[in-house]
């Protein structure tokens, strides 16, 4: 469970690096928003290669990875309706149920055990 919420606090950090300018910094310089979004992803960093380090073992590469795409998904659906004020359309919807597929056929069928770490 620590990965998950590892994972989970370090896609707060990378959403907010990533899209968090778009809101609060827009009126700033480039180059003074790519240094507050690179020191915003640092902290990113310090909580996504323990999440991984911890989670490999318990899962697969691609399994960490899979759950990593529907986390950053998740907090950014959040992130894009809180902050940003945009609303979920039908074909974001339909296009996240798809990516709810992926996962159920990556640990849902013949799961295999992770490789020991």
């Amino acid at each position: 469970m620590s990965t998950i919420l590892l994972l989970t606090l370090s896609n707060v950090f990378m959403t907010f690096a990533w899209y968090g300018h778009l809101k609060f910094f827009h009126d700033k310089p480039l180059w003074a928003t790519i240094l507050l979004s690179w020191g915003i992803a640092f902290f990113e960093y310090m909580l996504m290669v323990p999440a991984n380090r911890f989670g490999y073992g318990k899962f697969t590469g691609y399994e960490l990875k899979i759950i990593q795409e529907v986390i950053t998904l998740s907090v950014f659906v959040i992130f894009a309706w809180l902050v940003l004020g945009e609303k979920l359309k039908w074909n974001y919807a339909v296009s996240l149920l798809c990516i709810g597929l992926a996962v159920y056929f990556a640990f849902g069928v013949n799961r295999t055990p992770a490789p020991a770490a």
